[in-house]
Order: C-alpha cells, then sequence, then structure tokens
C-alpha cells in the first residue's frame, strides 16, 4: 500500500442522507471492538446497532460525526461529543469514537483524520483507550505527540471492565496553525 499525504484527508460531516454510511461503517467497528468488549453483541437481527446515534441529529451542538475521506474515498469515521465521562467540565470535548477501515491503516489516515478533528473543533480535549484495546494506546500517544508537540501522556481512569487510558489536551494553539 502506499503511504498517504496528509492533505488526501478530509473530514465530512455526516447529513442525515448519510446516515446509512455511517450506521454501516458502525457495524464494521463494533465488531471490532467486540474483540475486546465480549459483552458486546449482535441482536436477533444479526446487527450490534449503536443506540447513541440518534443524539448526533437530534443534539447537533454536542454530538459531531464526521465520515473520514482519504483521496476521496471513503476511510472511516469520526465521533466527537462536547461533554466527557472523564471531565467535570461540560464544554471538553471528547473522542467518542474513532474508525478507520482495516486496508487504511498504518498509512498515517487515522493520524490525520484526528488531527483534522482536532482543528476543526479547537478546545481541549480527551481522548479515552481501554486497556482491553492496547493496540489503540500506541496510536492515540503517537498521534497526540505529534498534533501538539509535547510528550503525550495519559492518567488511568477506573472502567466497568478494564481501565481507560485518559489523554487530555488543549487543541487551540494548535488548531490556530494548522
Amino acid at each position: 500500500m502506499r503511504s498517504v499525504e496528509p492533505l488526501d484527508i478530509s473530514l465530512q460531516v455526516v447529513t442525515e442522507r448519510d446516515r446509512g454510511v455511517l450506521s454501516n461503517l458502525l457495524e464494521l467497528y463494533v465488531h471490532d471492538m467486540s474483540e475486546f468488549f465480549p459483552q458486546v453483541e449482535v441482536d436477533e437481527s444479526g446487527r450490534f446497532g449503536y443506540e447513541p446515534l440518534p443524539r448526533y441529529w437530534a443534539e447537533p451542538e454536542r454530538h459531531f460525526a464526521f465520515l473520514i475521506r482519504c483521496g476521496g474515498k471513503l476511510a472511516g469515521f469520526a465521533l466527537a461529543t462536547r461533554g466527557s465521562p472523564v471531565s467535570e467540565d461540560p464544554s471538553t470535548l471528547d473522542v467518542a469514537e474513532f474508525f478507520v477501515l482495516r486496508g487504511m491503516r498504518r498509512q498515517s489516515v487515522g493520524r490525520g483524520a484526528a488531527h483534522a478533528l482536532w482543528s476543526r473543533l479547537p478546545g481541549c480535549w480527551t481522548v479515552r483507550v481501554s486497556d482491553a484495546n492496547a493496540a489503540a494506546l500506541p496510536f492515540w500517544t503517537e498521534a497526540i505527540q505529534l498534533y501538539t508537540g509535547t510528550p503525550a501522556s495519559a492518567t488511568l481512569w477506573p472502567g466497568k471492565r478494564a481501565p481507560w487510558h485518559v489523554f487530555s489536551f488543549d487543541s487551540a494553539a494548535q488548531a490556530a496553525g494548522h
């Protein structure tokens, strides 16, 4: 696979018209996550579903949904919320869900999309990574460090089934420069 230049990566706001595309991608994402969260199961129709999805249209000031595109092709999605479950500040932004198609991974697509997300919504951010998803921890550590230009470190936050690594940073200064 070829290396992807960051300029090839864009975020497209998900509209009601794109809801089916996002729902399909969410099925792939939740399937991947079921490896780390065995309590996640398909329903009788063979679908996982994603219960919070309607909030992204009902509460557009607090929920942000984007399709990730690379060279114009669909590459994944990013869901963000204003209000993080690990922050008392209701204005803190949170990477709620983030997914890059397997064929697009390890080509800087995820890093470029994360950087685009943080620049698009400048402010204080939290990124939560479950200890059960150990492969994601180096990705997020590197993406945040490259974006902020400072070492990224996480604090441990208790979880129901596994602890969470929580990164916190402010994207406002970097967003102004991107």
